[in-house]
């Protein structure tokens, strides 16, 4: 999840050597520049479950598929990059860069929200990802209740799908993956958060 932005323009030189002289994490959207905060029990947990789950799943689908933790960052263009909670590329992984930090090619992105990131990653951050030409689904995750909603791309645009029972499952497609949502919940009690 972001912070709030330091408070002025940033050019795409400064971003990457501010990351790389401090060791941090910062998203870079449109010339902003938003520090990476910690998460909640619930937020790890999530997406720890998606991960793993993500990465068990891929072992049997025949696709050559490889699952990526938020310390991936995804270059979206030259004006964005950004750290999604988990993202997975089947086939060649592309990045920009010689140190392979800055994949560009994921086919899935996925976000578990924040009380402070659900508009950012429901609005803009979905905009965004949604520029890369090969994403095929956007996933954003609620930590507080259970609801999912999926964008997946289709032949005549996104398609938006909400899913808000652990009985639901969630077909991947082109990843040839199917996710329970109680998989992304497992071990999340509400009553308890």
């Amino acid at each position: 999840m972001a912070s709030d932005p330091l408070q002025r323009k940033w050019t795409i030189e400064e971003y990457l050597a501010l990351e790389e002289s401090t060791q941090s994490r910062y998203e870079y959207v449109n010339g902003e520049v938003f520090a990476m905060t910690g998460g909640t029990d619930n937020h790890s947990t999530i997406k720890v479950n998606c991960v793993t789950t993500l990465n068990i799943k891929r072992r049997t689908s025949g696709k050559s598929c490889r699952i990526f933790d938020s310390d991936m960052k995804v270059k979206v263009d030259e004006d964005n990059q950004v750290y999604p909670d988990f993202s997975v590329v089947c086939g060649e992984r592309k990045f920009d860069d010689k140190k392979r930090t800055q994949l560009t090619n994921p086919i899935l992105v996925g976000e578990v929200t924040s009380d402070s990131s659900a508009k950012y990653d429901k609005s803009l951050k979905a905009d965004i990802y949604r520029m890369l030409d090969s994403l095929r689904y956007y996933v954003v995750i609620d930590q507080n209740k259970v609801h999912v909603q999926v964008w997946s791309l289709q032949d005549n645009g996104w398609l938006l799908q909400d899913f808000k029972s652990r009985d639901d499952v969630i077909m991947f497609d082109a990843l040839n993956i199917s996710l329970q949502v109680a998989d992304m919940y497992d071990d999340i009690d509400f009553d308890e958060s």
